[in-house]
């Protein structure tokens, strides 16, 4: 179930492409037999349930053809494969995304909590109300069940009318680059490689340059490692594992409660814990991102960039040039 689950970043809802039935059949390979009733239970237990579709995939309104059905289909094999890869050798597999933006001040955040009286919030949640907003980038640890949040800043700037930063490709590849100076290189100090999931658009999307050239700069240049990057397709961030993983549990641990300050960010990022042992680390990233920064011309194209032979488009690796 490990590499077949995906999940609501915001509800916790779990769910995997596996029927009860398929599931039934491979336990009975390694001897497990149990009928297709008692995993329905099980899998009850696990927190799954059966959910009917929900239209919430922005496709253009038009159905997925016969044939991206099947690239989608054969971009999960792969990225499975990947991952037991990596795993079997001990080197780091890192989900990535950007978690959804948070205004800070006195705004309403959606949920509840046990407290005697109801906490007072503004009654818009005008950006203007509060001191500004955190794009905060999560980077999942899959082999050790870490969790580490770079929590970007930016204020409002009133003059101007505008939040002072941006998330941006920079900002999403020098929080890999952070998370490997501080963490990384100290858990894994004999790895060569890491393997890099993320979703097909935004910061860490496939198409901005800007994400690969910083990566090739900060990682495999500055550190002498090897990126295997593996994007999820459109329309499946929810099959990335720290939207479940990760993002879930931060929002059910701060639900109910204003965000009032980025103190109050990190606090709540740093206490989410699960009965599975996760752990969560959280650092402010006051540094200013602009959108619209170009790669210098000098070093397009030579990035140590090798698309893979399989959907080259999404799956690439990154290596050291210098």
């Amino acid at each position: 179930m490990e590499y077949e689950t995906a999940g609501d970043p915001i509800s916790g809802t779990l769910w995997t492409r596996k029927t009860r039935e398929k599931i039934a059949e491979e336990l009975s390979k390694v001897n497990i037999e149990i009928g297709k009733t008692t995993v329905g239970k099980i899998l009850k237990k696990m927190d799954y349930s059966l959910r009917c579709n929900s239209k919430k995939i922005s496709n253009g309104g038009r159905r997925l053809t016969k044939e991206e059905a099947v690239k989608r289909d054969e971009q999960f094999k792969y990225i499975e494969r990947k991952r037991k890869e990596f795993a079997q050798n001990g080197l780091p597999i890192l989900s990535v995304d950007t978690k959804k933006k948070e205004l800070i001040g006195n705004f309403k955040n959606p949920g509840t909590r046990y407290k005697k009286e109801s906490d007072l919030t503004n009654d818009h949640d005008f950006a203007h109300y509060g001191t500004g907003k955190s794009f905060s980038y999560g980077l999942f640890d899959d082999q050790r069940n870490e969790g580490f949040v770079y929590v970007g800043r930016a204020l409002w700037e009133k003059q101007e009318k505008r939040f002072a930063s941006s998330e941006t490709p920079e900002f999403a590849a020098e929080n890999i680059a952070r998370w490997w100076k501080d963490y990384g290189e100290k858990r894994y100090p004999e790895a060569d490689e890491i393997l890099i999931l993320a979703d097909s658009g935004g910061s860490n999307g496939y198409k901005p340059y800007m994400w690969k050239f910083k990566l090739h700069e900060l990682l495999c240049n500055k550190h002498g490692l090897n990126l295997t990057v593996c994007h999820y397709p459109p329309g499946a961030s929810k099959w990335n594992p720290i939207e479940h993983r990760l993002f879930n549990e931060i929002s059910k641990n701060w639900q109910g409660t204003p965000l009032k300050d980025f103190e109050t960010v990190l606090k709540y990022i740093r206490t989410t814990k699960t009965k599975t042992g996760l752990k969560v680390s959280a650092k402010l990233v006051t540094k200013k991102y602009k959108k619209g920064k170009n790669v210098p011309k000098e070093y397009i194209n030579k990035i140590g960039l090798k698309p893979h032979d399989t959907l080259p488009e999404w799956n690439y690796s990154l290596f050291p040039t210098c």
